[in-house]
């Protein structure tokens, strides 16, 4: 599971490749320097540390994910409910709707959610 762990700037990194995959290495040199700021040498550093960690692939100068955008969602969202929570959905529910309304559209596709959930 820490495979999926993603530091911040390795997130926004990541997420680039996901919303322009596959993508020319170059291309991501020119992204990177645009979105984020970073020198090329910055850019192959993060890249060749992702691929190592099994997150990325770069192959004939092409870019693609290994991890889905759902996958590292799906770690990010149970670690910080473990952790801020101690892995109660209730009580992140409880905190994170406090004071916020819900639509009649998003009250039901929750329940929607809830109810495929229910063993």
């Amino acid at each position: 599971m820490e495979k999926y762990k993603l530091f911040d700037a390795e997130h926004k990194f990541v997420s680039l490749i996901w919303e322009n995959e596959p993508v020319n290495s170059t291309e991501l040199v020119r992204l990177c320097l645009e979105k984020l700021g970073w020198k090329k040498s910055t850019t192959y550093t993060v890249l060749r540390k992702l691929s190592e960690r099994g997150i990325l692939r770069n192959e004939d100068a092409v870019v693609t994910s290994l991890v889905k955008r759902e996958e590292v969602q799906k770690y990010e969202s149970e670690t910080l409910i473990e952790k801020a929570f101690n892995g109660s959905l209730p009580q992140f529910l409880t905190a994170f709707l406090d004071g916020k309304r819900l639509t009649s559209k998003d009250a039901a596709a929750l329940k929607t959610i809830i109810e495929k959930s229910i063993k």
